[in-house]
């Protein structure tokens, strides 16, 4: 609420807190409605907190209790808006996750900032959609910036079957089918999920090759859980393919050769992956490429072969994304093997 507080006002519709979070809420000048949807959709709980809203507002701006405006959005805004006056859709950017060291973890473009004109759509991993005789026409609002503080013990229960929904609803809608694989993966339904994720690749819709190279990345991963080495190395190598630009599919294949033993797998992956130096502003993205797992297989690669300084180098990287006591002691003995290979 605090950090919301530069916007000329502040409407909340609480859905079935069982706190106090209202009446704080309230205290601290925001206009609080509550109503309770069975079954509960995001997009009926959006659309339902869209309409309490004035409609004489000229930016909307959507976030969850969860979820704090960085400082200076608005001013960033209002300059993005002014310079960008026929846009009706603002996108800025938003930090969903850190890494243990509190940095920004996953980072991408959001766009929930709008005009007039929108309706949310879909029954969770909703989006704005403009309504008829509009169109969408985005701009980015640069300097906003949201922050997400999750929760970790929420469930995720509700995710499922929500999405089972929404895509019986649009069967044919990419992001959707997407959404709905991963979940089956999260769920550990690793069978449906490939089934789930193999319809998505399918769908002629799906064309990005960012996401369609994660979908190609969680059927590997799902294989891996499944046992089956080879055709989780196999579509690793498919999603390397659909997007070599992008670290995050040379992490899989390193993790699918580590797992087969190849470790000549393993020192291609993890070096080719890190000599890519940019990461995307994108959900697809995985703090994992961008931290300690590729140094430490690199550094595990390195030692099968007797390159023992290399191994202790990649090792001490690693560490400095973050204490482990596994690489920690990979270390150790990674130091060991080099000082007794100088005595020889």
């Amino acid at each position: 609420m605090q950090s919301a507080r530069d916007a000329d006002g502040v409407f909340v519709l609480d859905t079935g807190s069982d706190d106090d979070c209202a009446a704080v809420l309230a205290a601290h000048g925001a206009k609080v409605k509550t109503q309770v949807f069975s079954p509960f959709r995001f997009d009926m709980a959006r659309n339902a907190s869209l309409a309490f809203v004035p409609d004489d507002g000229d930016l909307y701006v959507c976030m969850d209790i969860d979820e704090v405006f960085e400082p200076n959005w608005r001013a960033s805004l209002e300059k993005a808006a002014n310079q960008a006056p026929d846009a009706n859709q603002f996108m800025y950017r938003y930090v969903w996750s850190h890494n243990p060291d509190g940095s920004d973890g996953v980072v991408f473009w959001s766009e929930k900032i709008h005009r007039k004109g929108f309706l949310w759509k879909g029954a969770v991993h909703e989006v704005l959609v403009p309504q008829q005789g509009n169109e969408r026409r985005p701009a980015y609002a640069y300097g906003v910036q949201v922050t997400h503080y999750p929760d970790e013990k929420k469930s995720r229960s509700s995710y499922l079957p929500l999405l089972e929904i929404a895509a019986a609803e649009s069967p044919n809608d990419d992001r959707t089918a997407h959404y709905l694989g991963r979940e089956y993966m999260y769920a550990g339904k690793y069978e449906q999920a490939i089934v789930a994720l193999r319809k998505h690749l399918a769908l002629p819709s799906a064309t990005w090759a960012d996401e369609r190279a994660a979908s190609m990345r969680y059927i590997s991963q799902c294989y891996s859980r499944l046992g089956n080495v080879k055709q989780a190395i196999g579509w690793a190598l498919r999603a390397v393919a659909e997007s070599p630009d992008t670290r995050e599919p040379y992490l899989r294949l390193a993790r699918t050769f580590f797992d087969a033993g190849d470790y000549a797998g393993v020192l291609y992956a993890a070096n080719a992956g890190l000599r890519i130096t940019e990461r995307k502003l994108s959900y697809i993205t995985e703090p994992d490429a961008w931290g300690a797992p590729l140094h430490d297989l690199l550094g595990i690669a390195y030692y099968q072969f007797g390159q023992y300084k290399k191994a202790e180098t990649q090792a001490q990287i690693a560490l400095s994304f973050g204490e482990n006591e596994r690489i920690r002691n990979n270390l150790s003995l990674f130091i060991a093997a080099q000082n007794k290979q100088e005595r020889i």
